[in-house]
């Protein structure tokens, strides 16, 4: 191995790392989501475990980076994002931002089949924002039942139990900002009470 490339590898445990506590996410998190143990990723972070692409392929999607950013593959100059969509609890999120970071923008669609018509209101650390790009949004918020059309937005915190959806048989698409702890909430598709504690303020921290 030449020295670029040994340094290019010697690199990949401390980027790691990075993004992982920028995230605020814990190793065991990590672990529990990726399927690799906690030690493998210690020693991954720590320079000790040589990255493999069986490693770094489960860790990027994860993170959702592209290997590049973890490898730090030099940028090409394409501003263009390559972002792949996720569909989850009936919306389709396609990222619009690419590193991992407190804020995360998104555009959703939202399909009147697949989401359930009755609120399930869900609160959680963070502040989000909305706005309505085609269709008509319903957003519950406390005790307020709101219905959004095309060009409206609104903006929350997220500690106020929320909930929002199709407010007719049409598709709705909209724009939305929300922090991380947001982002684990659209992105999970049925919260299990373990779940739900770690969206709380903890001592399990990275």
């Amino acid at each position: 191995m030449d020295e670029g490339t040994a340094a290019t590898m010697a690199a990949v445990g401390p980027r790691l790392r990075a993004l992982r506590t920028r995230r605020g996410i814990t190793l065991t998190q990590l672990s529990e989501t990726t399927g690799i143990s906690i030690s493998t990723l210690s020693r991954l972070e720590s320079g000790q475990r040589r990255p493999t692409l069986e490693l770094l392929l489960p860790l990027a999607r994860d993170l959702r980076v592209a290997i590049d950013e973890l490898i730090g593959a030099p940028h090409t100059g394409d501003p263009r994002l390559h972002l792949k969509p996720v569909t989850r609890n009936g919306m389709t999120l396609l990222p619009l931002t690419r590193r991992a970071g407190n804020l995360q923008a998104y555009k959703l669609i939202i399909s009147p089949r697949a989401r359930p018509p009755q609120p399930e209101q869900s609160s959680h650390e963070g502040y989000e924002w909305l706005y309505v790009l085609d269709g008509r949004l319903r957003l519950v918020l406390g005790d307020n039942d709101l219905t959004m059309g095309p060009g409206e937005a609104a903006e929350f915190d997220t500690r106020t139990p929320h909930w929002f959806g199709n407010a007719d048989e049409h598709p709705v698409e909209l724009l939305t900002l929300f922090g991380r702890q947001g982002e684990r909430a659209h992105l999970r598709a049925h919260p299990t009470p373990v779940q739900r504690d770690r969206e709380a303020p903890a001592d399990d921290r990275p």
